[in-house]
């Protein structure tokens, strides 16, 4: 595994559940695909949180690329921190009035109206990598189907260049069809660009054809089980 970019180590956070999310351990080489099962919509957004530095742990650390997120001064260095993820959530916000292209030129710019043609040309190239199709580019987000959408939330998470890719629960609202289809493509698209990957999902489909390793929390000690020699077989 390549030196890690993100490390876990006696990790708890109350977020008022049934229990603390505990992560015993977890480390996540630069350039690895990492899938974690075990997670619920909650614990997924815990999680989440947790390694972006936007909630401490009660207990444990969390270190990315060899810092603490404790050791987090101002909302400056938080910021920075913010900026080495892409998340692909729900939660991530996309505009259903402005277009595809609108929608993936605002990491660039809020001069949308349109945009720019240099970033017009960026967000072009952000659709085609993701596999979006070009004759709706200029079609509004609401007008796209369910994998349209979620094309459209990793073409914005991959925007500014992150280094870590979190996908949260990422196909709570795609067809089965289409789920093997999207998770080799945003394992290809995290792997052109050398970045790491972490899908919290329930979803086991997704997660065998994204990464390489994957693995099941017991919620009740914070193990991460998994990603043995049949993952390793399989070459995911």
């Amino acid at each position: 595994m390549s030196a890690p970019v993100l490390e876990l180590l006696d990790v708890s956070k109350n977020y008022h559940g049934l229990r603390p999310l505990r992560i015993a351990s977890l480390t996540v080489g630069a350039r690895e695909q990492v899938a974690l099962l075990g997670f619920d919509q909650s614990t997924a957004e815990v999680f989440v949180n947790l390694v972006t530095g936007a909630s401490l742990p009660d207990r444990g650390s969390i270190r990315m690329s060899g810092r603490a997120t404790t050791e987090i001064a101002d909302s400056a260095e938080w910021l920075t921190l913010v900026d080495r993820f892409g998340i692909v959530s729900r939660r991530a916000v996309l505009l259903d009035a402005l277009t595809v292209v609108q929608n993936l030129a605002m990491p660039y710019t809020l001069e949308v109206e349109p945009p720019p043609a240099e970033v017009r040309a960026r967000a072009v190239s952000l659709a085609e990598e993701v596999g979006l199709d070009t004759s709706a580019l200029d079609r509004p987000i609401a007008e796209l189907d369910a994998a349209g959408v979620f094309r459209a939330r990793v073409a914005r998470a991959v925007a500014l260049d992150p280094a870590v890719l979190l996908f949260e629960h990422p196909t709570a609202d795609v067809p089965r069809s289409d789920v093997v289809a999207l998770a080799t493509r945003c394992r290809a698209v995290a792997a052109a660009r050398g970045i790491a990957a972490i899908v919290l999902t329930a979803d086991r489909e997704f997660a065998e054809a994204s990464a390489s390793r994957v693995l099941t929390l017991e919620p009740a000690t914070g193990r991460l089980t998994g990603g043995g020699w049949w993952s390793r077989l399989r070459g995911r």
